[in-house]
C-alpha cells in the first residue's frame, strides 16, 4: 500500500509506520516539500500513491474529481505519535479504501 504523506505531517512516519506501509513515502523525499497540491495529486495519481494529510484541500478535491489519487484526510492533532496511533488503528479502513474502486478518500479521527 503505498502511502504519500503530505508536508503538513511529519516525515518520521515513513519509518515509523513502514512495518504495516513499507511502501510510503513523504513528499519531501519526493522532491515535493514545497510543491502545489496539484503537482503532488498529478505526482501521487501517476505514480499509484494515497495521499495522507492533515489538508482539507485534498479532501474536497477528491468529492471533485473521485480517483486516483484516493485521500486519507486525518482529522486530528499534529502530534506524530497521535497520527501515527491513528494510521495503525486505521490500517483495516485504509486497506478497504484502496481496494474499494467506490471509495475515494477517508477521514480518520
Amino acid at each position: 500500500m503505498k502511502l504519500l504523506f503530505d508536508q503538513n505531517l511529519s516525515r518520521k512516519l515513513v519509518n515509523r509506520l513502514a512495518n504495516i506501509f513499507p511502501d510510503a513515502s513523504h513528499v519531501y523525499f519526493q522532491g515535493f516539500s514545497e510543491a502545489s497540491d496539484r503537482k503532488i495529486w498529478e505526482f501521487a495519481k501517476v505514480q499509484g500513491f494515497c495521499i495522507v494529510t492533515q489538508d482539507a484541500d485534498f479532501a474536497e478535491k477528491s468529492r471533485l474529481y473521485g480517483s486516483p489519487p484516493k485521500v486519507i484526510w486525518l482529522r486530528c492533532g499534529n502530534a506524530t505519535t497521535q497520527v501515527e496511533a491513528i494510521l495503525r488503528l486505521g490500517a483495516e479502513a485504509i486497506q478497504e479504501l484502496i481496494n474499494n474502486s467506490n471509495l475515494n478518500c477517508l477521514e480518520l479521527y
